[in-house]
């Protein structure tokens, strides 16, 4: 049985739900009927998301290594009905710098733990927490009381020269996964992963034409970039079919990231 449509008022969190891959996430949920929860911090995207999607869709702002604001989430989720799923998908954060630099100084340490920091400790603060409330909720199909969906990125396979804080942290989010939807088999909460390759979202087409030219080079097929709407239908299953668990599913048309 699909909760997305349930009859127990399923909310969905999506982090990092203003805009990129999450409002994508947060639009296909809307549409589907799904109450939903933008915990970001870009507040005037969000309201206006929030504001365009009706009432059934709510802004949290929310700091996802702040466990006080993931709570503050998860309670304004609890306002809408019943917390079954989340949506990990935040970032807006990178830091491109090789571990020696060419004048013999080291990469400056605060922008690898800024980096672990959002996107894989972020990571780990949201599902350990909205876990623990899905935990508590009444069981369906066999036994099933949540699922969440987290982003890593190919790169945490693939990392190029300059990606090494991303790289990082995206295969902790990687390593994360296995061990987190054992660790949840005992409450009934199922954990999947996406990977996406290049997206085509409004942070790449700020690179310039020359630049997405050359990402879209290196993608075999098909010829393009991924489109946010695919990683929402890929999420969307994700959180539907209840024997995906523990699942790492690459989203990249058969990329796979060279040294530069």
């Amino acid at each position: 049985m699909s909760f997305l449509t349930g009859t127990d008022n399923a909310v969905t969190i999506v982090t990092g739900g203003a805009g990129g891959l999450g409002e994508a996430v947060v639009r296909k949920l809307s549409s589907a009927g799904a109450a939903v929860v933008i915990a970001d911090l870009a507040d005037s995207r969000a309201e206006a998301l929030a504001d365009e999607l009706g009432n059934k869709v709510v802004y949290a702002r929310t700091d996802v290594t702040d466990e006080a604001s993931v709570n503050a989430a998860i309670h304004a989720a609890s306002e809408l009905g019943t917390l079954r799923f989340a949506v990990i998908c935040h970032g807006g954060w990178g830091v491109a710098e090789k571990v020696v630099n060419r004048d013999g100084t080291p990469a400056a340490l605060d922008g690898f733990t800024k980096t672990l920091d959002l996107y894989l400790t972020g990571s780990y603060n949201v599902l350990r927490l909205a876990s623990a409330r899905m935990a508590t909720n009444e069981a369906g199909a066999d036994g099933e009381r949540g699922a969440v969906v987290m982003t890593a990125s190919i790169a945490g396979y693939e990392g190029q020269i300059g990606q090494t804080a991303y790289a990082a942290a995206k295969a902790g989010v990687i390593g994360l996964t296995l061990a987190g939807a054992r660790d949840l088999s005992s409450v009934g909460v199922r954990l999947n992963t996406i990977a996406p390759g290049t997206m085509h979202t409004a942070m790449m087409e700020s690179v310039g034409d020359e630049a997405l030219q050359k990402f879209t080079a290196n993608v075999p097929f098909p010829k393009r970039l991924g489109r946010p709407e695919e990683f929402a239908d890929l999420a969307l299953q994700l959180l539907e079919n209840g024997y995906l668990n523990g699942e790492v599913v690459r989203l990249d048309g058969a990329q796979r990231f060279g040294p530069r």
